[in-house]
């Protein structure tokens, strides 16, 4: 199962290329990127909630609904966030270098949240994720310079 799981992660990374450089193509030929990302959130909202209405019906939409708060809009807003700036780094920056950038930059929260998750910090454990991510970091920076 591990090894579907890593397949389904280098699909997505693939297709978070693909769909970067279609919504830059977007927004190139439109007044702002805005209409890029407004298209990108409508059909994976529609997509989503044929999904839901196919396995659930009309009583997932009152799950989702009905225990809504707040704060379950902050995922949205985040997702929002990182695909507005993930364009504007290819847009600005080039594939390459957004792509370097967002992977380092998941890479060292991911590594802090999985170390406060663990509720203890050992720095022996810790030793080789930090050199990957000083690797990665430094990878990320050469990558880059060429963009400056």
């Amino acid at each position: 199962m591990p090894y579907l799981t890593l397949g389904l992660l280098i699909a997505a990374g693939a297709a978070l290329v693909m769909q970067n450089l279609l919504m830059a193509q977007i927004s190139s030929g439109a007044s702002t990127a805005l209409v890029a990302l407004s298209l990108n959130s409508a059909v994976g909202f529609a997509l989503l909630l044929m999904l839901l209405v196919g396995k659930a019906g009309l009583s997932g939409i009152s799950e989702a609904l009905g225990g809504l708060r707040y704060w379950h809009l902050l995922p949205g807003i985040l997702g929002s966030f990182f695909v507005f700036a993930s364009l504007l780094g290819y847009q600005r920056l080039g594939a390459a270098t957004t792509a370097s950038v967002l992977i380092a930059s998941q890479l060292l929260v991911g590594l802090l949240v999985d170390t406060v998750d663990a509720g203890r910090v050992n720095f022996h454990e810790l030793l080789l994720p930090l050199a990957g991510i000083v690797l990665l970091i430094s990878g990320a920076v050469m990558v880059a310079i060429r963009s400056f």
